[in-house]
């Protein structure tokens, strides 16, 4: 499976494309930071942000993308231009079809270095060291890249099976309600048919009856 993953940004927006193989394995492809400056219009880079994620779907055309998801905190401006550097990128990826999914910065960290509280440093430490890199990834930006997809192979598929046990959970859920509710209305209209049903089972005597009386008036000839 390759996954490409992506640590959003609109000053520094980290790509990476990581291949899984047996067990745990993981080999790093491909890694790079595309960069826009300040003075930009907000437009235009994220078209250089757009353009850059087609480029890399197109060239190396992965099975999956994760993006980090976002959180507002404290800089909310800055979470805005992530949010939407992240969004351009999933748009390339579904105009081709490809899924994509998010993960949480303290699940990427748990995945790579067994701690949701590890600084960058850590990440990038283990991230070299999975990877088997000569060299650091620099900057941070290409680390968390390089583990979002590292989480992501690890996780992804059994994030995978337990969305799905969940769809089915829920679909069974929903059909278990539709029977109850439609059970519901059977035991509404059954008292009503029931009562109808007596009420014309005692008309029928009471014309019975008649009849036998009106017989014996008339002196029993029919």
């Amino acid at each position: 499976m390759r996954v490409m993953g992506v640590d959003p940004g609109l000053t520094r927006c980290g790509i990476a494309l990581v291949e899984s193989g047996r067990g745990r394995t993981v080999t790093a492809l491909d890694v790079d930071v595309v960069r826009t400056s300040a003075d930009m219009e907000l437009a235009d880079r994220l078209m250089a942000v757009y353009t850059a994620a087609c480029h890399w779907l197109d060239v190396h055309q992965p099975d999956v993308v994760a993006i980090e998801r976002v959180f507002a905190q404290n800089q909310v401006s800055t979470a805005m231009g992530t949010a939407q550097a992240g969004g351009v990128i999933a748009l390339a990826a579904g105009q081709r079809d490809v899924p994509v999914r998010f993960h949480t910065p303290s699940e990427v960290k748990a995945a790579v270095t067994g701690s949701g509280r590890a600084d960058k440093a850590q990440v990038t430490a283990m991230v070299t060291r999975i990877l088997e890199m000569q060299t650091k990834p620099r900057p941070a930006d290409a680390a968390d890249a390089l583990a979002l997809a590292i989480c992501h192979c690890w996780r992804g598929p059994m994030t995978e099976k337990m969305a799905q046990a969940q769809r089915r959970a829920d679909e069974l859920a929903r059909r278990h309600r539709s029977r109850i509710a439609q059970a519901g209305r059977e035991r509404a209209v059954q008292p009503g048919a029931t009562h109808s049903g007596r009420a014309q089972q005692s008309a029928n005597q009471t014309n019975k009856s008649q009849a036998g009386r009106t017989r014996a008036g008339n002196g029993g000839v029919a």
